[in-house]
């Protein structure tokens, strides 16, 4: 759904400082702040890594809480530059917009051929919120530690060459027990990503649902199967020598595990607010940068 916005008066900016692009775009991006009397705020990484050539005025973000000062996030990369700041971002419910500099870009709504329209258009509070599903992980065994994807949580086996044997519940009810390479547990955003890949099903971003996608599962009677958000998953790890589990969180941040560990999985409570358009059309971008719908070329 669509949240009630306004007009900005305050930028923060997040960027991947590995590709020249970013740094091609940061010069006319602090030019069009300047000229909108929007006060910008750089993270840290971009400040270290700045040219001494650059005599902008500018706040710095050295800490989560620093996007409260910021009315929307403007974010230069591929899907893992936004992805990286929706989880820096948490509650804060700071609007994040992505200008696409990677070869995919689906999460972005922007191009660079578009983008100062667009950004033309965000000061002039003509644009949209809409709220994306987060899932809260919480991993126990030897302590316990919370993780938060915009994606999903995938579980493999890592360097094993063994298949992980798992038991899948949800609300205490027995779901069934997966041997296979791995698991996927997808928010919508994340149904086009790796799950998609596995063939699990597309769902529009603004559902309430998760999708449960096994890898290479050890027989043909698992698919993917898709249950709403207000269940909690719990996933154990049966006895079968395999250790060494690989957690990965939107594909970023990893972890491993171990037999003893157990996987808690529910939707999070709070969601984060991407920027869009009354024109935007998600089936679009789909047929655009997925090809779906579409037969390939004779």
């Amino acid at each position: 759904m669509s949240a009630r916005v306004k007009k900005p008066k305050s930028l923060g900016i997040w960027g991947n400082t590995d590709k020249p692009r970013f740094w091609e775009l940061l010069t006319p991006i602090m030019d069009w702040a300047k000229d909108k009397k929007l006060a910008t705020f750089l993270t840290t990484r971009i400040h270290d890594n700045l040219p001494k050539s650059f005599t902008y005025d500018y706040h710095l973000i050295e800490s989560a809480d620093d996007f409260y000062q910021t009315d929307f996030l403007l974010t230069l990369g591929g899907d893992g530059t936004i992805l990286s700041v929706a989880r820096a971002v948490g509650d804060r419910k700071t609007p994040i917009i992505g200008i696409h500099l990677g070869e995919l870009g689906f999460l972005a709504e922007l191009t660079v051929d578009d983008m100062f329209n667009r950004l033309d258009m965000v000061v002039a509070g003509k644009y949209f919120l809409h709220k994306r599903m987060i899932l809260k992980g919480e991993v126990t065994g030897y302590g316990k530690q919370i993780f938060y994807a915009l994606n999903d949580f995938v579980i493999d086996r890592g360097k094993s060459h063994r298949i992980i044997n798992m038991r899948l519940s949800t609300d205490d009810r027995y779901v069934a027990d997966y041997k296979a390479d791995g698991l996927i547990i997808a928010t919508p955003t994340g149904s086009t990503a790796y799950s998609l890949s596995v063939g699990g099903p597309i769902m529009t971003p603004q559902m309430n649902a998760m999708v449960i996608s096994p890898i290479s599962p050890h027989t043909l009677s698992l698919r993917p199967i898709v249950l709403p958000s207000d269940q909690t998953l719990e996933v154990k790890f049966l006895d079968d020598g395999t250790d060494k589990i690989a957690f990965a969180v939107d594909g970023q941040v990893n972890e491993y595990l171990n037999r003893e560990s157990k996987i808690l999985i529910q939707k999070a409570p709070f969601e984060i607010r991407m920027i869009t358009f009354e024109d935007s059309n998600y089936f679009h971008t789909l047929r655009q940068k997925m090809g779906w719908g579409q037969r390939g070329e004779n």
